[in-house]
């Protein structure tokens, strides 16, 4: 994905309590976003159709301007910024910018 890459966020985990709903199956795919930003809408569709190719995929997208100490807590510096977090909720992957779709499918690679 772009800007992304294997992170270490000193076993962090994100769960319902952060995301404001449960956690995919397999993985989860967590985009943070802004209401003007055009790469967010794209990303939204990308993240979507691959959460709806591979089973077990949740997809959560995060309005970053009413989340602003979550964003804070995990230094997310631009939007679209997503995250892939793996079945505990652990996040494995961080990507900032617009992800092609095979970038999202080789990242869930990690997380499943």
């Amino acid at each position: 994905m772009v800007g992304g890459g294997v992170v270490d966020d000193g076993g962090r985990r994100l769960g319902e309590a952060e995301l404001g709903c449960g956690l995919g199956r397999r993985a989860t795919l967590v985009q943070f976003s802004s209401a003007f930003c055009q790469p967010c809408r794209a990303t939204r569709r990308t993240l979507a159709e691959v959460a709806a190719m591979v089973d077990g995929v949740a997809h959560v997208e995060i309005d970053a301007e009413e989340r602003l100490a979550l964003v804070r807590d995990l230094e997310i510096v631009r939007t679209p910024t997503v995250l892939v977090l793996d079945a505990a909720g652990r996040i494995v992957r961080r990507a900032a910018g617009q992800p092609r779709r095979a970038d999202v499918i080789a990242a869930l690679g990690q997380a499943v």
